[in-house]
C-alpha cells in the first residue's frame, strides 16, 4: 500500500512538474527543477556538471548574421527639459577586430517624454569564444522607476500585489522587465517586499534595494542597514560580484559553488547580472556561454561600480523591452523584444499568470516638460 501511495504521489508530483512551463521550457529543465526541490539537488548538480564539462563552448567561430545589433538611428537628445542621465559612451569590445555595431548603443523600448530611457548593445564576451554574443542594457534611473515583482514560487509567501501577470495599469508605463535571482534555497540571502520578510536578510549579501519612490541601488547589506519606511523591497543573491569598479577577488574557475550551485563555475552557461554605475544608472548583462569572470568583466566594462549576479541557466536568463506604438500605449508581448536572440521565454512570460518566479520591472516615471531629439 505504501509503495502504491508513493507511485501515485510520484505520478502526480513529477507529472505536474513536467507539464508546468514555470519550471522551464524543456522537459529536461522541468525535471531538474523538480529534482532540486524534492531532495535531489546534489544528483541534479552532478549530472549537469558532468554534461557541461564534456560539452565546453567552441573556441573561435563566427556569429550568425544579425546577432550583433547595428545602431540604426540617432538618439541624441538636444535641449530637453526632462532630467535624464547622459547617453552612455560606446564600449570597447573584448574581441578584435570589432564587428560592425559591436559595443555601440541603440535606444530601445518606450521613450519617456521623448527621451530614450534604455539603451542596448551586443558584443562577444571574450576573445576566445567568438561564436557567442551577449547583451547589455543601460537604464536611466532618472526616467525609470524599479519594481520587484514577487512570484508564487519564488519567493512564495504571497499573495502579492505585484506579481505576474503584469496588469494593464502597469503595462501603460512598462519599459523593460528582466529576471531576478536564484531559488531562495540557493541565493544565500533574504527577501523582503510588501512589508513581508519572507527570508531574513543576510549581512554581507549582494542586495538589490528598491525604495518607495522608485529609486534603487545595489549594495552589500551592512550590519547597520535596516528595512525602514523608505524601503519597498530587498532582493538578495549571493555576494557582490563587482565592487569599487573591479571584479571581486576569488573568481577562479575552481570556485564551483559560490556563483551558481546548479552549475559549476568552471562551466560556461547562460548567466545574468545587474550593476549600478557611478551616476546611478542600472546595467543588465545577460547571455549564453559565460563563466563568472566573463560576467564580472562585462559588468565592469559597462560601467558598474557595484554589481551582483542574478539567475543563471538558459531557461531563466531573460531581458525584454517593450515599444508600444503610442507614448501611453500598453506594453504587451506583441511589442516586446528580447535583448539577444538566444534568450528563451519570450517577452510574454511576464504577462503569463503561470509565471511563478520573481522579476524586476522598469517603468516610466511621471515627468513634466518637453524634449527635443
Amino acid at each position: 500500500m505504501a509503495l502504491l501511495a508513493f507511485i501515485v504521489w510520484l505520478a502526480f508530483s513529477l507529472g505536474g512538474a513536467l507539464l508546468n512551463p514555470a519550471l522551464g521550457s524543456s522537459l529536461a529543465s522541468r525535471f531538474a527543477e523538480w529534482g532540486r526541490t524534492h531532495g535531489g539537488a546534489s544528483v541534479v548538480n552532478w549530472v549537469e556538471n558532468e554534461w557541461y564539462s564534456h560539452h565546453p563552448p567552441p573556441v573561435g567561430g563566427k556569429l550568425p548574421k544579425g546577432e550583433i545589433r547595428v545602431p540604426s538611428s540617432n538618439a541624441t537628445v538636444v535641449g530637453s527639459t526632462v532630467p535624464h542621465l547622459p547617453t552612455p559612451a560606446a564600449l570597447v569590445p573584448f574581441a578584435s577586430p570589432a564587428l560592425p555595431g559591436e559595443g555601440e548603443w541603440s535606444p530601445a523600448g518606450r521613450r519617456v517624454d521623448g527621451v530614450p530611457a534604455v539603451y542596448v548593445t551586443t558584443l562577444r564576451p571574450d576573445a576566445v569564444h567568438t561564436s557567442y554574443v551577449v547583451g547589455i542594457a543601460w537604464m536611466d534611473t532618472k526616467l525609470l522607476s524599479a519594481t520587484l515583482y514577487s512570484g508564487s514560487w519564488i519567493p512564495g509567501g504571497g499573495p502579492w500585489p505585484d506579481t505576474a501577470p503584469v496588469r494593464p495599469h502597469a503595462a501603460r508605463s512598462l519599459v523593460a522587465a528582466f529576471n531576478a535571482g536564484f531559488l531562495m534555497s540557493d541565493a544565500n540571502g533574504g527577501y523582503y517586499s510588501d512589508s513581508k520578510m519572507v527570508v531574513p536578510l543576510r549581512v554581507g549579501a549582494a542586495s538589490f534595494v528598491v525604495y518607495r519612490n522608485g529609486t534603487s541601488n545595489i549594495i552589500a547589506w551592512g550590519p547597520h542597514d535596516r528595512v525602514n519606511s523608505d524601503v519597498a523591497s530587498v532582493r538578495q543573491n549571493l555576494d557582490l560580484l563587482v565592487n569599487n569598479s573591479k571584479p571581486v577577488p576569488g573568481l577562479a574557475p575552481n570556485s564551483t559553488s559560490k556563483w551558481g550551485v546548479t552549475v559549476g563555475n568552471a562551466v560556461y552557461v547562460s548567466r545574468s547580472g545587474l550593476g549600478v554605475t557611478a551616476n546611478g544608472a542600472l546595467v543588465y548583462v545577460g547571455g549564453p556561454g559565460l563563466n563568472i569572470s566573463d560576467l564580472a568583466n562585462l559588468l565592469v566594462r559597462a560601467g558598474a561600480v557595484r554589481a551582483m549576479e542574478l539567475d543563471i541557466n538558459v531557461d531563466w536568463v531573460n531581458y525584454s523591452y517593450y515599444s508600444p506604438s503610442t507614448p501611453k500605449g500598453f506594453a504587451s508581448p506583441s511589442n516586446g523584444r528580447e535583448l539577444v536572440n538566444a534568450m528563451t521565454g519570450t517577452p510574454a512570460r511576464y504577462f503569463d499568470s503561470w509565471w511563478a518566479r520573481d522579476f524586476i520591472t522598469m517603468s516610466a516615471r511621471a515627468t513634466s516638460g518637453k524634449a527635443r531629439s
